[in-house]
């Protein structure tokens, strides 16, 4: 089975699915972050800072990368994520703008003005969603969405807000119904989750739970979290 545990912004999906390969021993894919990409794609800028064609590149990046890992284990794997967020992550800011926190006061019907640029990003976006969708469709049984029952992390990392998190959530779910991926929502706290989705989906148990979880924080303790700027500063240096 190859499961994706999806979500926005928060929703706890990195450590979710630490958690759920640990608890069940099924491996968990590897793929560069954002945070990981932008020191490349576009040195010394932060996300907000980013052109639309730059933030093109990293989507791409990332997919590719995606896409790379999840071959090596593909028929057995527990993903963080899929192309799909990578897509909604732009598709989003096509309705609220290159940069979200500048227009974060939007309503949930409220769009920004479609500038020249913004209407050429949301044309490659169209058409890059098409290749991604097929990806996902081809390649994953069944998805795990996560609802938006954590706070916003203010990481100073992602220009996100919470008009940007509900828009990206609402158009994820309705993207897994359009290519017809099956999706469940499971909530609850990391103990919770775990057991609920190895019981959902009939998935081995590999150790107790609380185990899983501590060794789960114990790597997600290991992740470089460092800003862009941080980064930046020590390639630099």
């Amino acid at each position: 089975m190859n499961l994706g545990i999806s979500g926005t912004y928060s929703s706890g999906k990195t450590l979710t699915s630490m958690v759920l390969s640990h608890y069940t021993g099924i491996p968990r894919t590897r793929a560069k972050t954002m945070r990981e990409i932008l020191p490349d794609a576009a040195p010394g800028k932060t996300l907000e800072e980013c052109t639309s064609a730059e933030l093109i590149q990293m989507i791409v990046v990332r997919h590719s990368d995606r896409c790379a890992h999840e071959r090596l284990l593909d028929g057995n794997f527990i993903s963080d994520g899929s192309s799909l967020q990578e897509w909604i992550y732009g598709a989003v800011r096509v309705k609220v703008g290159i940069n979200p926190n500048e227009s974060a006061t939007l309503s949930a019907d409220e769009s920004v003005t479609k500038t020249p640029e913004l209407a050429y990003f949301e044309e490659v976006m169209a058409e890059l969603g098409k290749a991604f969708k097929r990806h996902v469709r081809e390649t994953f049984t069944a998805f795990v969405h996560l609802p938006n029952e954590l706070p916003l992390s203010e990481d100073g990392h992602r220009p996100v807000n919470a008009t940007f998190r509900n828009s990206s959530d609402r158009l994820l779910m309705e993207v897994m119904d359009e290519i017809g991926v099956p999706y469940t929502v499971i909530g609850g706290d990391l103990s919770e989750r775990a057991e609920r989705i190895a019981r959902h989906f009939e998935l081995p148990v590999a150790m107790p739970v609380h185990e899983a979880i501590a060794a789960a924080e114990r790597e997600y303790a290991s992740l470089d979290v460092r800003d862009e700027t941080q980064r930046h500063a020590q390639r630099s240096a």
